[in-house]
Formats: C-alpha cells, sequence, structure tokens
C-alpha cells in the first residue's frame, strides 16, 4: 500500500475509494503544500442522485474534510445532450424547465454532505449552464474543438461498446465529451480548480479534460476515480426491485433506504462501513468483528444519517426494531394509499404487492409467492390468484404485507 504524503489521498486509500490517479505523485504534492480545488460534475437528468453519485459526493466530503475546496458542478448545459456512456440508446432529451426543476430537487443531498459558503474550504455549487449556454459554435470549434482526436475518441470503451453494438451515437451525444472536457477548463480559469473526480467509467471523459487543459492553458490538471460499487457475489449495486436506490426521499423513503444497507451480504459490511460511513477504521474492524448483524444496523443507521438526518435513521432504525423484534404494525412503515372502491372490490395478490413497491412486476410478485415469502399480516400466501379486499384492514386501519421477514409495506384505504 502507498504512503501518500497528503492526509486527502492516505484518506481515500484506507477506505478503498481509489481506483486510477494520473499522476499520484503530482496530486500527492499539491493535496500536502496547499489548498486544492476539485470538482465532480453531476447531469440534472433526474430529480435526484443514487447511491452511486453518493460515492462521488463522498469524495468531495473528504476533500473537504482534509482541508481542500469541493466543487459540485451541476449540469444545466450537459443535461441538455446527455452523457452517453455505455448506454444503449440515446437519453431523452429535456427542457431547460425540466433541468433547472431537477437541480433543485438535487441540491438538498448535497447541503447534508458538504459545508457551502464563502470560505476557503467552503463548498461551491456551480451549474455549467453559465457558460456553455453562451457558447459561440464557430470559435468553440476553433478553440476547442481543434484539440480533440475524434480516432482517440472512438477508442473509449464507452464509445466502443455502443458502436460494437451496431447502436447508433448521434452527433449531439459525441460532442457531450468534448463540452466535459471544457468544463475542467472554465472551472481552472474560474476558480483555480485542478483536480476532477468520478466514477471509473468516467476516465476517458476526465482524461480528455486533463489533456485540454494541458493544451489550452498550459497548467498540469488531475484525474481521480473511485471504484464502480458491487457486492461480493458480483451484482451492481444501487438497485432493487422497485428501480434504483435514489436519495430524495420522495423517491425512495428512509425506512427502504435503511433496509437496504441492513440487508448488505456479509462479505461487504466493512467494505460498505468504509465507503459510506465516517466512522474510523479501528470502530469499523471491531463493529464487523464483534456482531456482523449489530455491523449492518450501524451501517444503515450511519448512512441513512448522512443522506436523510440522524432523526429519519433513529426513526427507521427504531421501526425496524419494532416491526421485526416485536411483530407489531408500525404505521411509520412505507404506505401505499389505495382508493376503498377499489380495496372493496378485491385487489389481485400479485398486483397488489407491485401496488405496494415490493415487487418490480407480477412475474416477480410470482416467484415471492411460489417461495412462500409473500405474507398479508404475517399471514403467509399460496393462491397467486387470490384478491386482498377491506376485509383484510387491521384494528390500525391499514393492510400489512411482507416479502420475507425484513420487507414490509402497508396499504391504507381513503
Amino acid at each position: 500500500m502507498t504512503t501518500y504524503k497528503s492526509d486527502f489521498l492516505n484518506v481515500l486509500q484506507e477506505r478503498e475509494l481509489i481506483h486510477q490517479v494520473s499522476d499520484p505523485e503530482g496530486l500527492d504534492q499539491q493535496c500536502a503544500s496547499g489548498v486544492v480545488t476539485g470538482y465532480v460534475g453531476y447531469d440534472a437528468t433526474a430529480t435526484s442522485i443514487h447511491i452511486g453519485n453518493l460515492i462521488t459526493v463522498t469524495l468531495l466530503y473528504w476533500l473537504q474534510q482534509t482541508g481542500h475546496r469541493p466543487i459540485s458542478l451541476m449540469g444545466g448545459g450537459t443535461s441538455m445532450v446527455g452523457d452517453p456512456s455505455f448506454r444503449d440508446d440515446q437519453r431523452q432529451l429535456l427542457t431547460m424547465d425540466q433541468i433547472e426543476t431537477n437541480i433543485e430537487s438535487i441540491k438538498r443531498v448535497y447541503s447534508r454532505i458538504l459545508k457551502y459558503g464563502d470560505g476557503p474550504t467552503d463548498a461551491i455549487m456551480v451549474n455549467n449552464a453559465d457558460w456553455l449556454m453562451k457558447l459561440n459554435y464557430v470559435e468553440f470549434l476553433r478553440d476547442v474543438g481543434r484539440h480533440f482526436s475524434v480516432n482517440r475518441m472512438l477508442s473509449f470503451d464507452s464509445v466502443k461498446l455502443r458502436l460494437d453494438r451496431e447502436q447508433s451515437l448521434s452527433f449531439l451525444e459525441f460532442n457531450y465529451m468534448i463540452m466535459q472536457g471544457y468544463d475542467f477548463v472554465e472551472l481552472n480559469r474560474r476558480y483555480d480548480c485542478t483536480l476532477q473526480m468520478g466514477g471509473s467509467d468516467q476516465w476517458g471523459n476526465i482524461i480528455n479534460g486533463v489533456d485540454l487543459g494541458h493544451r489550452m492553458l498550459d497548467k498540469q490538471f488531475y484525474a481521480l476515480t473511485t471504484p464502480l460499487l458491487t457486492t461480493s457475489s458480483g451484482q451492481k449495486m444501487g438497485k432493487t426491485a422497485s428501480g434504483a436506490v435514489w436519495l430524495n426521499d420522495e423517491l425512495f423513503s428512509p425506512y427502504d433506504f435503511w433496509q437496504y444497507f441492513r440487508n448488505t451480504e456479509d462479505a461487504d459490511v466493512g467494505k460498505f462501513l468504509k465507503i459510506f460511513t465516517r466512522l474510523s477504521l479501528d470502530d469499523i474492524a471491531h463493529a464487523v468483528k464483534d456482531d456482523i448483524n449489530e455491523a449492518k444496523k450501524l451501517l444503515a443507521t450511519e448512512v441513512t444519517a448522512i443522506v436523510h438526518g440522524r432523526e429519519a435513521a433513529e426513526q427507521a432504525a427504531e421501526t425496524a426494531r419494532v416491526t421485526f423484534e416485536q411483530g407489531a404494525i408500525d404505521l411509520s412503515l412505507p404506505t401505499v394509499e389505495v382508493s376503498s372502491g377499489e380495496l372493496k372490490q378485491g385487489i389481485g395478490v400479485l398486483n397488489a404487492f407491485v401496488t405496494a413497491g415490493l415487487a418490480g412486476s407480477n412475474g416477480e410478485a410470482r416467484r415471492h409467492l411460489k417461495s412462500g415469502a409473500l405474507r398479508l399480516n404475517d399471514e403467509v400466501l399460496d393462491d397467486e390468484r387470490g384478491e386482498i379486499s377491506d376485509a383484510a384492514v387491521l384494528p390500525e386501519g391499514v393492510i400489512k404485507l411482507s416479502v420475507g421477514k425484513k420487507r414490509h409495506a402497508l396499504i391504507k384505504p381513503v
């Protein structure tokens, strides 16, 4: 293991957050000798970021905690195009109003993790629409486009994969990597930013920015990426039956978020505690060694506190305790409202579990039923043609649906 001079790179290495660094010695020297400004870019193609983005926000957190200045760059301009990396088709084009709405929604997560302000190490939030939307196209081609080799761009994995599958890559999308590279140049001009960070799938795009900065400004820029996270069983992290694990609570509740981390595989608990929490390495080692199930609860509570706040995290933990350990109905469980009229007529069993977000499709719900995992008010269900009606409403005024012992939701007639 490399020993760095700078706290920043040492912390990232200890927490298994480094995949590649373009110039480790140079970046280490810069971080050890003064304040470095670094950024991560986020396209506003949805109303929330997800767990994969949480890792790169964590890079910004540790950058700030070790005495440097983070920039969270919102892609108001690049979101008009959409990153084509490793996609099978072109992203749906968004309007400026949609993008602005998404940015406002995403900002809430950052404010819980980074300290924004005017101090030398306070975080800055910047929107690349400020410069990209004002560019003169011909001037941009002459000043920036001439530094990019099409041959080299075609060699990037993100592009090759698309072409190898004989899937079209529009000229609009092909410009994305040029725009992202130019972001780095503008951030250096405006904020003396010399470091760009991101997931390992962004390495080619980030290196483009490093090269462009050197060519246009004759300065040394740096790139750092974090590993794309997979579980020990080889699954890409961040997906559930109902879709992505979003960080905004209206898309993915704090309770579901807590449960997601509570269900971490045993072999991943120590790694995830290092990557996602602020706990010391000694505390992490002791937690994993002492009791793996308690360590999972610790992981779930600490990560939920970072994303949703300590109160929401403790409420989620208490809801889980009451539900699992005491077998009681906790009314703070995720709840789906269904009209009383519809419930009186009866809802198909499989459809009810899909509606409650406990299965992604009727087929998945059917597989759970055949394995004996589906429960209605804690009673095992075995008839896929059965229906759930208002007769199942408990004295608490809800119907409890469960998949196994750990995933629960409530149906509330309205």
